[in-house]
């Protein structure tokens, strides 16, 4: 193999490599950048590429060759701090804001010896499902580059996607680690809240909040989640857990596995195509003799009404702190009062999805509301979470559509919220719950459009998740394909 082409592998590929002596880590990175130069001008999947970050990471791999991810490129949206890194959030508030400490995930990639390439773009905050909201424009889809990649972790997806990295991290409050992974055609795991530390992650909504893998295959999710997994003290919401060997549970055998299938998942409004390719990925999963049974979930149809209560209160309260005073942005046009900087900062630094969840927030916490709109959307959020609690009583795990379509055109939804908040129906009760769900590539439009599986799992039960979802990917040949940019 000519090691230009080593960013075609996955990650268990290059570590065969390098433990046979075929590869070198500067080999493949240099396989890396030379495809980042050659494609990321069409996707803008990339804000920042800092080569003299990489060049000394490379030199002080040396002691690092017995590490889990040595040499392994990795992409970090950017919203997950890097010590000394710009991180911005895609938002014009934090330009130039360079964090004095790593988030609690790239100590761990930094101790496992991958190489941190840079940041990927997202969502402004991580407002989104499109990757349409940021400062740097949007990213944009490499199977076709007229429509979205998805988000708000669109620019982590469509860099694996694209072979841009081997491997990436996002942060899914939603569906935002899921929805594009299903959309770009690659693999994307929301661990179970608590089960990867979200110190370092600047907060959007903190009680949904989860940091998790974006890769080209199953096996990759489970070795990245091996490094980033695990309690962390300075994470109120860490859980101190046993974390298993996740590798272990990629056996290509799931006879009896019981799995669930929620008729409220396949009504009106699901795309045909969708429909079709989730139907012949639930008879594959019973021909590998998986037990089939349908279920209800009826409270899902308020869950996409009540995230969008919980997730802006929380977000109204998180955004607080970008006032022009500590970090980021201060508005050169404010003479007068700091109460004019307040207001000039944020109006020029927030966009206009920002200034949107911010507002609908402060109003659903605000005195004569709370009781209506927040508190009722809390006892939602339980019944949705006892509803699935029901489920895996009797079930192992539940299959759904991740996407109830495909990817849809740049610009399409912009102008219409709503249409674009049910983009993540079928995501968000897993946040809600604090459940762990996997995203597995399942077909392709006739447009030539990926189609995700999603595959929802019980607390701290991402091993049955691993297990369904790679006994699935061994029989079929969908993660094989790859955009031709």
């Amino acid at each position: 193999m000519d090691y230009t082409d080593y960013y075609k592998l996955t990650c268990s590929e290059i570590q065969k490599l390098y433990r046979e002596n075929k590869a070198s880590p500067e080999q493949v990175v240099d396989s890396y950048l030379k495809r980042i130069e050659a494609v990321d001008g069409k996707l803008n999947a990339f804000v920042k590429l800092n080569r003299e970050s990489i060049d000394k990471q490379l030199k002080d791999l040396k002691e690092k060759k017995e590490k889990p991810l040595y040499g392994i490129p990795v992409v970090i949206k950017d919203n997950i701090c890097v010590r000394d890194e710009e991180t911005t959030c895609a938002s014009a508030i934090l330009k130039g804001f360079k964090p004095p400490y790593d988030a609690a995930v790239i100590e761990r990639l930094r101790e496992a010896g991958a190489i941190l390439l840079g940041k990927a773009n997202m969502d402004e905050f991580a407002f989104g499902s499109s990757c349409e909201t940021s400062c740097y424009g949007p990213t944009k889809n490499p199977w076709d580059l007229d429509r979205i990649p998805g988000g708000s972790s669109g620019g982590s997806a469509a860099a694996v996607s694209a072979d841009e990295a081997c491997l990436g991290l996002g942060s899914d409050t939603g569906g935002s680690i899921r929805q594009p992974a299903a959309l770009c055609g690659v693999v994307g795991l929301k661990p179970t809240y608590g089960r990867v530390s979200r110190y370092g992650l600047i907060a959007f909504a903190s009680s949904l909040d989860q940091i998790g893998p974006i890769t080209k295959d199953v096996r990759d999710a489970a070795l990245l989640l091996n490094v980033i997994g695990g309690h962390d003290p300075r994470d109120s919401t860490s859980v101190n857990a046993p974390k298993p060997d996740y590798t272990k549970s990629l056996i290509n055998d799931i006879k009896g596995l019981k799995v669930a299938v929620p008729k409220e998942y396949f009504v009106g409004g699901i795309d045909k195509e969708v429909s079709l390719y989730i139907g012949e990925a639930i008879k594959t999963l019973g021909s590998l003799g998986a037990k089939i049974g349908e279920v209800s979930l009826p409270h899902t149809d308020y869950a996409v009404s009540a995230y969008y209560i919980i997730a802006p209160a929380e977000a109204s309260s998180n955004l607080a702190r970008f006032d022009g005073v500590q970090y980021g942005l201060r508005s050169k046009a404010a003479k007068d009062s700091l109460l004019e900087m307040y207001n000039r900062t944020r109006a020029e630094g927030f966009g206009s999805e920002a200034k949107r969840r911010v507002i609908l927030g402060t109003y659903v916490l605000s005195s004569g509301y709370y009781d209506a709109y927040y508190l009722k959307a809390l006892k939602v959020r339980t019944k949705i979470k006892e509803d699935l609690e029901a489920v895996f009583k009797e079930y192992d795990c539940i299959v759904t559509p991740t996407s109830p379509t495909p990817a849809f055109k740049i610009g399409e939804k912009k102008e219409d919220p709503l249409s674009m908040y049910l983009s993540d129906i079928f995501t968000i009760p897993v946040n809600l719950a604090g459940i762990p769900a996997i995203s597995v590539p399942c077909g392709f439009t006739k447009n030539g459009l990926p189609v995700g599986l999603q595959i929802l799992g019980k607390p701290f039960d991402e091993e049955t998740l691993f297990k369904a979802a790679y006994a699935y990917e061994q029989n079929t040949e969908w993660h094989k394909r790859r955009p031709s940019l």
